[in-house]
């Protein structure tokens, strides 16, 4: 667990620069159907309390933007298991950080594909998705909910995609209701054949809100 992030100078900035680089919060490898460069952007890496906007803009400026070589790119977004209270950096450090990203740069990226999302995700780009983002990229964002049609638009051997987000993939193909976050994401109890035990301790029902 990492302090919450304040504004960082000299060996701040290079300690939180560090960390980005060891978690690979950002990469930039592979292409997309249409021959795009991809900029993997891993949420449950994301330090959202432990670095500053300043350095994820500094961050963003002089290792990956310069990398994307002034063409078109998309995003592969991984919101696999992301937890408010340790990646969601605010509303506020979200929109500075996208007022930071070179005209160009939005002007190239041409679609963000957002994996897994679930129903607080979604509550939260209907409700300021659109006051967040101006220029056209909320039109750009597309929702994937499986691994599968994720491949319909990505190289499958060409992107790294971590063990746990197919793991919860696969839980979805048999859960399907956590998309909605009308079911535990929980680890259950299982009976014969499968199916949940009568006494799992886990309740089936755990609305999840913006709060």
């Amino acid at each position: 667990m990492c302090a919450q992030a304040q504004v960082a100078d000299g060996s701040q900035y290079e300690e939180q620069e560090q960390v980005i680089d060891k978690l690979e919060v950002f990469k930039i490898k592979g292409r997309d159907k249409r021959g795009h460069k991809i900029l993997r952007i891993i949420g449950k890496s994301f330090p959202g309390r432990c670095a500053s906007v300043e350095t994820v803009k500094k961050y963003l400026e002089e290792k990956v933007y310069p990398k994307l070589e002034k063409k078109p790119f998309s995003v592969v977004y991984v919101h696999t298991g992301v937890q408010r209270s340790e990646n969601f950096p605010g509303i506020s450090t979200l929109r500075s950080i996208y007022d930071g990203i070179p005209m160009e740069v939005k002007d190239n990226l041409q679609t963000v594909y957002f994996l897994h999302p679930d129903l607080q995700a979604r509550l939260f780009f209907a409700t300021f998705g659109r006051f967040l983002f101006t220029g056209g990229l909320y039109g750009k964002l597309k929702y994937v909910a499986r691994l599968d049609l994720l491949w319909e638009h990505v190289r499958r051997n060409e992107i790294e995609i971590p063990e746990y987000v197919y793991d919860h993939d696969e839980d979805l193909e048999y859960r399907p209701m956590m998309d909605y976050g009308l079911e535990s994401d929980h680890p259950r109890v299982y009976g014969i054949g499968g199916a949940p035990a009568v006494d799992s301790s886990v309740s089936m029902y755990s609305m999840r809100c913006i709060s």
